[in-house]
């Protein structure tokens, strides 16, 4: 099964799908920008997180995040979500005027 990992902004909604899984787990490590104080919490299926060699199997996909979010610094971190599997960084950025913060969804419930 092909796993997938998100780095999503935090105070923001994700805007693609999450990775697959019916319970989803945001890990305690947020991902930082070297350069400014924007951060990424991390999110993956439950049942990957939880194994007993997720830490040495997602290694390389944390890296590559990390790497995708300090490039975005130049971009001023449009970008609120970016998935990986493995090979290839997507980034989803919604458009300045349509950006929703979770507090402002909120209120919408």
């Amino acid at each position: 099964m092909k796993q997938t990992i998100a780095a999503i902004r935090s105070g923001t909604e994700p805007v693609g799908r999450l990775p697959e899984g019916a319970f989803h787990r945001t890990l305690e490590t947020a991902l930082v920008c070297p350069k400014c104080d924007a951060s990424y919490n991390l999110v993956v299926g439950w049942e990957w997180a939880s194994t007993r060699w997720f830490e040495e199997e997602s290694r390389g996909m944390v890296r590559m995040l990390k790497k995708a979010i300090q490039m975005g610094h130049a971009a001023g971190h449009r970008v609120t979500h970016f998935e990986t599997a493995g090979v290839v960084v997507k980034s989803f950025v919604v458009p300045e005027g349509e950006r929703v913060s979770i507090s402002a969804m909120s209120g919408e419930l």
